[in-house]
């Protein structure tokens, strides 16, 4: 016991180590893919990353602060992966099939699972996951604007954009629920059909 007590003031005076913390923060994202949010206590963590509580005590605050790190991660990494789906994709139309190309995919899903488990816990707790909240339909919405190209009229991209995000994100929480594939996937070809319809126009009108 006292040996804890003598290695929790150890640590408490000890700045903390950025690039361990980022290890650490990644380790503790992939144990919360593999078993879900309910298992996000410090033992339980603390066990599978093979450190103490105190040495995640120590880089990570409270576990509420652990919590809101976690999901910050979360919702980069699901970003990042988005965002090199939609790449240089030559118009919104190409940039939701690859979205939905890489979400739908079923190496993923267990990610995606966390992500809504999280989705409705920080709709619970507004206050304390205020960046989660914030930014999660922000930097989707930021990307696909931005794939409508300059020309098109900001209010028109913005709700265009907004379609995309919603059914893009109910079609694989239906898929994530259900596992019908074939169903969602026709739905999903459907969508993104008339997003093609709508964008081809626009490619054959251009000068050649």
């Amino acid at each position: 016991m006292q040996r804890e007590m003598d290695h929790e003031a150890e640590m408490a005076g000890r700045p903390v180590n950025h690039q361990r913390r980022a290890e650490l923060l990644d380790a503790a994202v992939d144990y919360a893919v593999e078993h879900g949010f309910a298992e996000l206590s410090w033992r339980p963590v603390a066990c599978a990353l093979g450190v103490s509580t105190t040495t995640l005590v120590h880089h990570f605050g409270t576990k509420e602060q652990m919590l809101e790190v976690i999901l910050g991660r979360l919702r980069e990494r699901t970003f990042a992966a988005t965002s090199e789906a939609v790449g240089d994709q030559p118009d919104l139309a190409a940039a939701a099939r690859a979205v939905w190309t890489r979400t739908s995919d079923p190496r993923q899903w267990a990610e995606f699972r966390l992500f809504f488990a999280v989705y409705g816990r920080a709709l619970q707790a507004p206050r304390q996951f205020a960046e989660f909240l914030e930014r999660v339909v922000a930097d989707w919405m930021r990307s696909l604007v931005e794939a409508q190209g300059p020309d098109t009229d900001p209010a028109v991209a913005t709700r265009t954009a907004t379609l995309v995000i919603a059914t893009i994100r109910g079609l694989l929480l239906d898929l994530l629920t259900t596992g019908d594939r074939d169903r969602v996937q026709d739905a999903a070809e459907t969508f993104l059909a008339t997003l093609e319809h709508k964008a081809r126009p626009q490619r054959d009108a251009r000068p050649r």
